[in-house]
C-alpha cells in the first residue's frame, strides 16, 4: 500500500474531485479543483485554522476521480455530495423554500398561496414572486371578489353577502365581468401597484358614501402602508426583468451569501446564507449557487460579483450570469455585498458562540463515555396508548446537531404493552436493514429507558454482531432526565443540571420524544378513521386506504363534497357515508350537551 505522503505526490496536475476519508473508510469531505496536486496538498503543507483544521486532523486516506474539465469537476463534486452526504460539506441543507401567489383562472378565478422548492416550467403554474410573506394575496383576496372556499357549497355564504364572493356556487358570472377583473388582478401581479392603489381608493369612496366611516378609515391606513411598501421596494430598473442579484462576504472562515429577489422592477424578498469554508471560498461559493438553484426558482438573468464562475454556473443551470461593471445594475451587487457583510458581521459572535456550545458539549460526551469519536447518535423513543397503535421512532444528532433526513418513523407489530420486545424489534429492524444497504452506522445509540432497554438493544445488537455503544437515560420519580446509563459495565453516571452534557442530552431527548408523539397522533388519527369507514357497506380496505390518504380526517371527508368522494367510491357509497358522518357528528354534539346539562 502506498504511504499518505508518497500518494499525495502522485496526484496529477489536472481538474477533477477529491474525497477525504476517516479511519472507518467514510468520506468526510468531497471537493474539486482545476488542479487537483495543488489542492489536495494545500491542506497538508500549510497551517490550518478553524473547520479546515478540525477536518483535516479526522483525514487518514483520499481518492480523486480526474474529470476532462473543470465543468465536469464541478458536476462531480455536486452529485458526490448528494450520494454521500459528507459531515463538512454543509451546504444548503435545509429545505426553506418561500411563498408565491398562484393565480387559478379555471374553473373559477382564485388565488393560493403556494410554496414550492421546485418551479418546472413544463407545468405550466401562473405563479408570482417569490414574496417575504403572503400579505398581496389575502389584499387581493378582499378587494376582488374571487373564489375564497376550497370546495363547492351548495348555497352562497358569508363572502357572497359582503361582496367578496360572486357567488360561483349559485349564480352564473358575465365572462365579461371575469375577464376584467382577471386583466387587473394579473396587471398587478406583473408590477402595476397602481391597480391595487386605485382600487383601495374606489372602495375607500364607496364607504365614505354609505358613511361607512370606520371600513373607509381602515382602507386609508391600509393604503398608507402600501405606499410606504412600495416606497422602499422600488428600484431604479425598469425593463420588469425578473432578475436575482447574488452577493457574497467572506472573513474569519466564514462565508455569507446574499441572494435578492428583484420581480418586476420591485424588491420582494431575498434568502441569506452563512456558513464555515473547508476549501477555497470561490469554489464553496460556487457550489452553493449551483446547490440553491436546484432548489430554487431560476430567474430570467442573475446579477452577480466577478469572483463568481459565471461560465461553468451559465452552462449548468442555463441562465444568463452578468457581472455588471457599473450602473444601476453595479450597484444593486454593491448592496447585496453590503447586505451580506452585515449579516456576518451581525450573527458572527452567535454563530461562534453556538457551535462552541454544540461542540463542547459533544466532545465532553465523548470524553465521559471515552469514545474514540461521536459524529453521530441515533436515539430511541417508544409510544403506546393502552397498547394500541405502538409506534417508535429514531431520530439523528450528526456533530451535534439533528439530521433530519435521517429519522424514521416505526409502526410496532406487538400488539401489547411491551417496551423490551419493542425496543428489540426497531433495533432489528434499524440495523439489520443499515447491514444490507451498507448505510452510516452510529458511534452512539441512546434509549429512552434504564437496562431493560439497554438489553433489548444489546440482544440484538450482538445478534448481528454489532459493536455499537448503547446508553440509556433514566428518569427520577419525578419524571426528568437524572442519570445517563453505560451499557459499558452498566455505569450509572449521574449528570449535573448545569452541565453543557445534561442541556444537549435534553434537547436530543426533548426531540426524539416531539418526534415520536407527533407520529403516534398521526396514526392514532388515522386509526379512528379507518373504525369509522369499517361502518360503511361498499367500503374495503383498498377503497378505504385511498379515503385516508387523500383526505386524513374524519370532518374533510365530511366536508367533501360527493363529487370528490365519487373519485375514489361510488356515488350511492358516498352519499351513504356523508349521511352517516352528519348523524355521527350530530349524536356526539347531543351527547356533549347532555354531558354539560348533567354536569
Amino acid at each position: 500500500m502506498i504511504m499518505f505522503k508518497e500518494k499525495l505526490k502522485l496526484i496529477p496536475h489536472l481538474p477533477g474531485s477529491y474525497q477525504m476519508k476517516n479511519k472507518d473508510g467514510i468520506i468526510i469531505y468531497v471537493g474539486k479543483a482545476k488542479d487537483l496536486f495543488k489542492r489536495v496538498n494545500s491542506y497538508f503543507n500549510r497551517p490550518q485554522t478553524g473547520k479546515t483544521a478540525k477536518m483535516v486532523s479526522e483525514i487518514a486516506d483520499f481518492e480523486y476521480i480526474v474529470a476532462s474539465s473543470e465543468l465536469e469537476a464541478f458536476l462531480l463534486e455536486f452529485n458526490l455530495i448528494k450520494t454521500y452526504d459528507p459531515k463538512y460539506n454543509i451546504l444548503l441543507k435545509d429545505d426553506k423554500s418561500y411563498p408565491y401567489i398562484e393565480y387559478i383562472s379555471k374553473p373559477y378565478p382564485k388565488l393560493k398561496v403556494a410554496r414550492y422548492l421546485n418551479i418546472r416550467k413544463k407545468d405550466k403554474k401562473m405563479l408570482f414572486g417569490p414574496y417575504p410573506n403572503a400579505y398581496a394575496a389575502r389584499r387581493i383576496n378582499r378587494l376582488y371578489p374571487l373564489k375564497k372556499c376550497d370546495n363547492m357549497p351548495k348555497k352562497v355564504c358569508l363572502y357572497y353577502h359582503i361582496g367578496e364572493c360572486l357567488g360561483y356556487c349559485e349564480h352564473k358570472v358575465d365572462p365579461l365581468k371575469l375577464q376584467a377583473m382577471e386583466e387587473e388582478i394579473l396587471a398587478f401581479l406583473r408590477g402595476n401597484a397602481d391597480i391595487l392603489k386605485n382600487k383601495i381608493i374606489e372602495k375607500m369612496d364607496s364607504y365614505s358614501k354609505n358613511l361607512n366611516f370606520e371600513m373607509a378609515l381602515e382602507l386609508k391606513k391600509e393604503l398608507n402602508y402600501i405606499n410606504i411598501i412600495l416606497d422602499k421596494q422600488k428600484m431604479e430598473l425598469h425593463d420588469y426583468v425578473n432578475r436575482d442579484i447574488v452577493g457574497f462576504y467572506f472573513d474569519k472562515g466564514y462565508l455569507s451569501v446574499q441572494i435578492l429577489f428583484l420581480r418586476n422592477g420591485r424588491m420582494v424578498g431575498g434568502h441569506s446564507d452563512i456558513f464555515p469554508i473547508i476549501s477555497d471560498y470561490q469554489d464553496e461559493l460556487d457550489t452553493y449557487i449551483m446547490n440553491f438553484y436546484t432548489r430554487h426558482e431560476i430567474p430570467k438573468e442573475i446579477l452577480c460579483p466577478n469572483d463568481v464562475n459565471t461560465s461553468i454556473l451559465q452552462d449548468i443551470l442555463k441562465v444568463p450570469f452578468l457581472v455588471p461593471l457599473k450602473g444601476k445594475k453595479k450597484n444593486l451587487v454593491d448592496l447585496a455585498c453590503v447586505n451580506a457583510k452585515i449579516n456576518l458581521e451581525n450573527e458572527m459572535e452567535i454563530i461562534k458562540r453556538d457551535e462552541e456550545k454544540t461542540e463542547v458539549a459533544n466532545n465532553e460526551l465523548k470524553e465521559l463515555l471515552g469514545l474514540d469519536k461521536l459524529d453521530r447518535i441515533d436515539l430511541f423513543d417508544n409510544s403506546n396508548l393502552f397498547g394500541e397503535f405502538t409506534v417508535s421512532c429514531m431520530v439523528v444528532f450528526k456533530n451535534g446537531r439533528p439530521a433530519k433526513n435521517e429519522y424514521r418513523k416505526y409502526k410496532i407489530s406487538l400488539d401489547k404493552n411491551d417496551d423490551y420486545h419493542t425496543m428489540e424489534e426497531v433495533i432489528y429492524r434499524r440495523y439489520y436493514r443499515a447491514l444490507v444497504d451498507k448505510t452510516e452506522l452510529p458511534d452512539l445509540i441512546i434509549v429512552d429507558g434504564g437496562i431493560n432497554q439497554i438489553n433489548a438493544c444489546l440482544n440484538i445488537l450482538n445478534d448481528l454482531n454489532l459493536n455499537i455503544r448503547v446508553c440509556g437515560l433514566r428518569k427520577n420519580n419525578k419524571h426528568r432526565t437524572n442519570d445517563l446509563v453505560d451499557s459499558k459495565d452498566y455505569q450509572i453516571i449521574p449528570l449535573d443540571k448545569t452541565s453543557s452534557v445534561f442541556h444537549y442530552l435534553t434537547r436530543m431527548q426533548d426531540e426524539v420524544h416531539r418526534y415520536t408523539i407527533s407520529y403516534h397522533r398521526t396514526i392514532r388519527s388515522k386509526g379512528a378513521i379507518s373504525s369509522v369507514l369499517d361502518n360503511i357497506e361498499g367500503i374495503g380496505e383498498k377503497r378505504k386506504k385511498e379515503l385516508i390518504k387523500t383526505f386524513g380526517s374524519i370532518n374533510k371527508i365530511r366536508m367533501a363534497p360527493i363529487a370528490e368522494l365519487t373519485k375514489i367510491i361510488p356515488e350511492n357509497v358516498a352519499i351513504n357515508l356523508k349521511e352517516y358522518l352528519n348523524t355521527l357528528k350530530e349524536e356526539q354534539k347531543n351527547k356533549k350537551e347532555n354531558d354539560e346539562e348533567m354536569g
